[in-house]
């Protein structure tokens, strides 16, 4: 009986492993086909990522960029016509008011004739102006962002009744605690029209 348990009993050293090898296919034959295969998939692997990387790309910039209210809102247009002699017209551009004040002669030669150096911010009339007969500036007092009244205040432009500023005909800072004077937005004139923005 002894006998028989060591007859059956097998090491790893012994034991036999079948040869497989008319089963597998010969490198030389398949070796050409397989690489082909291979090169295929790595390219259509990288062609599918690249285009869902570029359709992901593509739609990020799409919800990044402006909307259509927001351009609406890039720009304003004035028809200056509309604008009688000597009137203000207050317009709403990027959520902050525009002044547009159609400017008399007598209005203009006024605000040649101030001394800029003793303002407090110094600035010629004609610095502030394209075209003399129309001020275009942003209602927005320089001081704490108050919304100026026009035709008001100590030289006839604007008075800010929050705490006392009094700008001239040219928005130019004149009296007050305001450090500057009216800001002048980009604008620009195309026929009768009064471009902003």
């Amino acid at each position: 009986m002894h006998n028989k348990d060591e007859q059956q009993r097998r090491y790893q050293h012994t034991t036999q492993v079948p040869d497989f090898q008319k089963y597998k296919k010969s490198s030389t034959t398949s070796g050409e086909a397989s690489r082909s295969f291979a090169y295929m998939m790595v390219g259509t692997t990288a062609l599918v990522s690249a285009a869902g990387a570029q359709a992901t790309v593509s739609d990020f910039l799409a919800n990044m960029s402006a909307s259509a209210d927001v351009l609406a809102l890039a720009k304003a247009e004035v028809d200056m016509a509309s604008i009688p002699e000597g009137k203000n017209v207050t317009i709403k551009w990027r959520g902050k008011p525009v002044f547009i004040r159609h400017r008399t002669q007598d209005e203009i030669a006024e605000a040649n004739t101030v001394n800029v150096q003793e303002l407090r911010d110094p600035q010629q009339d004609a610095e502030r102006v394209k075209q003399p007969e129309w001020l275009v500036m942003l209602g927005v007092c320089t001081h704490l962002g108050c919304v100026p009244i026009g035709e008001a205040g100590d030289y006839g432009g604007w008075y800010c009744p929050c705490h006392g500023s009094h700008y001239d005909i040219s928005g130019r800072i004149r009296k007050g605690p305001a450090p500057l004077n009216l800001e002048i937005p980009e604008y620009d004139f195309a026929g009768d029209k009064l471009i902003i923005g």
